[in-house]
């Protein structure tokens, strides 16, 4: 069995409903082998990364970057990881409220040190989500966890 693991700050109902959406689809019946873990951004740990076959990260966007429960996240299991995670496949959402360009920047920048692979491009919304912007989050959790099992 493959673990899909999701780390994920939500302090807002706007990104509960974002995380619910990709937890979601990432545990649709319709996807076979893969068990999910969630762990808040501040409590994952590198045996939490370590343990995963692959990722789903989510993120309030901040004053235009990470928050600092996510990048405290890395900051953690960055070393620790750096070698061991290699290619391993993963999926992002965030959520701002104006704009998200250095929080995708900073989140291209650290995965592409980790030489984690994208499965697709970060989910990310500003304002309140759209019932188009929920499906898009439960269609990121189902192919991540696609990547990893079978379907």
């Amino acid at each position: 069995m493959k673990t899909l693991l999701i780390v994920h700050h939500t302090p807002s109902p706007n990104l509960q409903a974002m995380y619910e959406a990709v937890r979601s689809g990432a545990t649709t019946d319709e996807i076979e082998g893969v068990e999910v873990i969630s762990r808040p951004a501040l409590t994952a740990s590198p045996v939490d990364v370590l343990s995963a076959d692959g990722y789903l990260l989510g993120s309030p966007v901040n004053l235009g970057y990470l928050s600092g429960a996510l990048k405290h996240f890395f900051d953690q299991i960055y070393y620790p990881c750096l070698e061991e995670t290699v290619r391993r496949p993963y999926g992002a959402y965030l959520h701002g409220g104006n704009d998200a360009t250095g929080a995708l920047r900073a989140l291209e920048s650290i995965t592409t040190g980790l030489k984690w692979r994208a499965v697709l491009p970060p989910r990310v919304v500003i304002g309140e989500p759209s019932r188009a912007d929920l499906e898009a989050c439960w269609e990121l959790g189902a192919t991540v966890a696609a990547e990893l099992g079978s379907v």
